[in-house]
């Protein structure tokens, strides 16, 4: 059991901070390399203890992704000379923004700049309205909403069109993003606001996006790849909590893909995008 700030985080059910307890639970479910991030609840504090942390933890079979404040986007350019991180994590919300606003165009700019992969993960309580509290909805439906919005949010607002060679992976297959796709391209069809700043087809913004494979449903997973294509699509837990995945390839292997799909859903995305090899 984890406790913080006086309460306990039920959610986390496996190994939260041991290194050698969570390679040994990866080696059981048959994983060869884990990208450790920090815990979405820590994003932005203290981010150099974090950092430092995370970074002495890489190793062959680790890689991590760090922290900064997105209003300080020097500390992302500082964090990716130093060579041991590949990236950060950020939260799909800031102070209620969300990650179209244009008092994040500079960490845009520099996220695109360093090549960082920039992994975008939804606050553990992104809204507020009292039906989230029923049934484990704030975690089931509001987690991948908030991403869904903050990802809606970026391309309309232009960020993916201004910044075409961002890395940026979406948690939990990108939410409902996918399956809004046509409404939002409807939108931009004819609305004014929704054009506004957005001058490509949605559907151009949204190729740009990467997508984990924690969707929990395999049918849903094929139409992702899909959609997003083999090469936009890594393999991911959402360890160690309990809404993760305990096998996380076994859903890849299960969808029958080419052999080079396969193999690039479950490690060579993730290897290119953690430069651990050159692209092509």
């Amino acid at each position: 059991m984890v406790d913080f700030e006086g309460r306990s985080i039920r959610s986390a059910v496996r190994e939260f901070v041991d290194l050698e307890r969570i390679l040994q639970e990866q080696d059981r479910a048959g994983v060869d390399m884990v990208v450790l991030c920090p815990w979405v609840t820590l994003l932005g504090r203290e981010p150099a203890r974090q950092n430092e942390a995370l970074a002495a933890m890489v190793g062959e079979r680790v890689a991590a992704l760090g922290t900064i404040l997105l209003e300080h986007p020097d500390g992302l350019v500082e964090l990716m000379g130093d060579g041991r991180l590949a990236g950060v994590e950020v939260a799909a919300s800031y102070d209620g923004d969300y990650l179209g606003a244009e008092r994040f165009e500079d960490f845009w700019a520099a996220a695109e700049e360093t090549r960082a992969l920039i992994f975008i993960h939804p606050t553990t309580r992104g809204f507020d309205q009292p039906v989230f509290d029923d049934f484990y909805l704030w975690n089931a439906v509001g987690n991948p909403l908030e991403t869904t919005v903050t990802a809606a949010h970026m391309v309309m607002a232009g960020v993916l069109e201004r910044h075409p060679r961002l890395r940026v992976l979406l948690a939990h297959g990108g939410g409902a993003l996918p399956a809004l796709r046509g409404r939002l391209r409807h939108a931009h069809s004819f609305q004014p606001q929704a054009r506004s700043r957005l001058g490509e087809s949605p559907d151009d913004s949204l190729s740009r996006f990467y997508f984990d494979t924690v969707t929990h449903d395999e049918s849903l997973l094929r139409e992702l790849v899909a959609l997003a294509g083999a090469d936009r699509v890594l393999c991911g837990s959402d360890y160690p909590f309990d809404m993760g995945v305990e096998r996380p390839a076994e859903i890849v292997r299960a969808l029958g893909l080419a052999p080079d799909e396969e193999q690039a859903i479950l490690g060579g995305n993730a290897r290119r995008l953690l430069g651990q090899e050159s692209e092509a």
